[in-house]
């Protein structure tokens, strides 16, 4: 019987790909504190020095499984209502801080960050901004559409409402549900509505 040749090792894309939902399926199971790239390694069957070669950093590694992970869009609809737009989009992105693999994850990685300057500085850039600006970038075409006050710097009505929600989710235990959501943007079109 001839020798059945060796199954290709998987490289590329396919790799980056495996080694990224090992690094999220071990940090659902032990934490982001009790995630080392040693354990990925070792879980995937490759050598520190290939997740080493493709991330500087255990924060790195998972930071990028989160992203992967992260199947929301964070663009909004844009109906010409925006409260209904807003009120969307924080409910459709409700479940993926909230549930696993991601939520459990990114709140691990949040409390990491208090301590981490580095890792505080990048989950900013790649995660809070972005959804920050999602938010300003609705509002502002509403402003500009006239359903909100001109003349308003709506930067921190953005920080506000997003800062909201990621407090609801990751630091307290109330929920970010229909009458929580309601009720922030009771607030805002309160605010900012033209009368």
């Amino acid at each position: 019987m001839a020798d059945q040749p060796a199954t290709p090792r998987r490289r590329g894309a396919a790799r980056t790909d495996e080694l990224l939902q090992v690094t999220l399926d071990l940090a659902a199971e032990v934490g982001y504190a009790g995630m080392t790239i040693e354990a990925v390694a070792r879980r995937a069957g490759v050598g520190k020095h290939t997740i080493y070669r493709r991330w500087s950093s255990r924060s790195a590694l998972l930071l990028d499984a989160l992203s992967r992970a992260w199947t929301t869009d964070l663009d909004y609809h844009d109906t010409g209502d925006v409260r209904a737009d807003l009120r969307e989009q924080f409910l459709r992105s409700a479940p993926a801080l909230t549930d696993p693999p991601i939520g459990p994850v990114y709140r691990g990685l949040i409390a990491e960050a208090q301590s981490d300057p580095a890792l505080r500085a990048t989950l900013h850039e790649r995660f809070l901004h972005t959804v920050e600006q999602s938010t300003l970038d609705r509002i502002t075409r509403a402003q500009r559409a006239g359903e909100l006050v001109p003349d308003v710097d709506l930067e921190f009505a953005a920080e506000v409402l997003c800062g909201t929600l990621y407090y609801r989710h990751l630091l307290s235990t109330r929920l970010v549900d229909e009458a929580a959501v309601d009720a922030l943007l009771d607030m805002f079109m309160a605010a900012y509505a033209v009368r």
